[in-house]
């Protein structure tokens, strides 16, 4: 199965569906694979296709929401074993985030092969960058299979300050990067974001007829609370008010599609999250009746603070705190700009502005690494 980008009839070849390319290197090697459930090789995941090839799989490391991606978001989990093909899998979202040297010792390459979205605060390129690191200080070759990135046309948002760097942001990079896994690893590595004095052995294998003005249609929902593509789109847009008494919808059949509040109407629109086993077991506002925007026709691409300043501006005019977390908040924005912005009182298209140029910079600082036509 080819997937089809949705305005044209061109096939296109994730890194996964060219083995004529990567399975010369994995001969005769022992193989760590960082996957979940979006690692499909036409119907195959990637682990079930590379033992069929015969390559020695000899471990599964699995990222924030677990190896079939069914686990809520920030859940703790712990090492497994495939239940299907044997297989060890550790947890790089439990106990710890980084791989320590015995899960490494016995390993010659490590493969990465995740759908990410594009957004700087979702884990799963932080997840990359810890191994990539642990690749070079152990001498391990990395491996990404390269995907689309359904937010490729959007270069936005704030570059992260080094001294808001967390596990939901850890490079100098917008919000909203424009960027494959493929070319971030590039520039991780090619700007010397990784410590230590070994070269990594780093190869990237692109996306085959990819043009990145087509929107790309993820096949399978890279985490539990972004089901569907719309959203994918809002998630950059939503994702602030994870640091506020606001709901986005955790708990209901559209999460990151709605916002709303118990106390503060924020619009017309009613929902009531619930617990929901494997997305969100204790939602915000859980069994409260909440009122506010319904986006699930919303045309919204990119990133845009508009409606996050209106919550603002509405909790304000009813004497009621809306910023639960700032240094949440200001760990998910990368620095305190945002937050001091709505805090004086400005617009949206006033803080955005505070970071334009930045933006600017970063996009000719990039351009070494892109894999892609622009």
């Amino acid at each position: 199965m080819l997937f089809l980008c949705a305005q044209e009839s061109i096939a296109i070849e994730v890194g996964a569906q060219q083995p004529q390319t990567y399975l010369p290197l994995l001969q005769d090697k022992r193989v760590g694979l960082i996957v979940n459930q979006s690692s499909l090789v036409a119907d195959d995941h990637l682990v079930d296709f590379l033992l069929a090839q015969n390559v020695n799989v000899v471990r599964i490391f699995s990222p924030e929401h677990g190896f079939r991606g069914d686990q809520d978001a920030g859940a703790y989990i712990d090492n497994s074993v495939d239940a299907k093909t044997g297989v060890p899998i550790v947890s790089l979202y439990g106990k710890q985030k980084r791989p320590s040297r015995d899960v490494l010792v016995d390993l010659d390459i490590l493969i990465f092969d995740i759908q990410d979205v594009g957004v700087r605060f979702y884990t799963y390129i932080s997840t990359m960058h810890y191994m990539m690191q642990a690749a070079k200080e152990y001498q391990k070759a990395f491996i990404v299979l390269d995907r689309p990135n359904p937010n490729i046309q959007y270069v936005d948002g704030p570059i992260l300050d080094k001294i808001y760097s967390s596990f939901v942001g850890m490079h100098p990079i917008p919000i909203l990067h424009g960027m494959t896994v493929g070319e971030l690893a590039l520039m991780i590595e090619g700007e010397g974001w990784l410590s230590g004095t070994n070269d990594l052995n780093l190869k990237v294998v692109p996306v085959a007829n990819y043009d990145v003005l087509d929107e790309y249609i993820l096949p399978v929902a890279p985490s539990p609370n972004l089901p569907n593509q719309q959203a994918i789109y809002l998630y950059p847009s939503l994702c602030f008010f994870e640091a506020t008494a606001v709901s986005v919808g955790r708990g209901t059949d559209f999460p990151f599609q709605v916002y709303g509040h118990n106390q503060v109407k924020l619009g017309a629109f009613s929902f009531s999250p619930r617990s929901i086993i494997g997305a969100a077991r204790f939602p915000k506002l859980e069994g409260e009746q909440v009122w506010g925007q319904d986006l699930r026709q919303s045309k919204l691409k990119g990133f845009d603070l508009t409606w996050f300043v209106a919550a603002y501006s509405a909790f304000a005019q009813h004497n009621q705190r809306f910023i639960t977390s700032p240094k949440f908040l200001d760990k998910l924005a990368g620095t305190n700009l945002i937050r001091l912005g709505v805090e004086q009182g400005l617009k949206a298209h006033q803080i955005e502005a505070i970071w334009r140029q930045e933006v600017a910079e970063f996009k000719l600082q990039r351009a070494p690494y892109l894999l892609y036509k622009r």
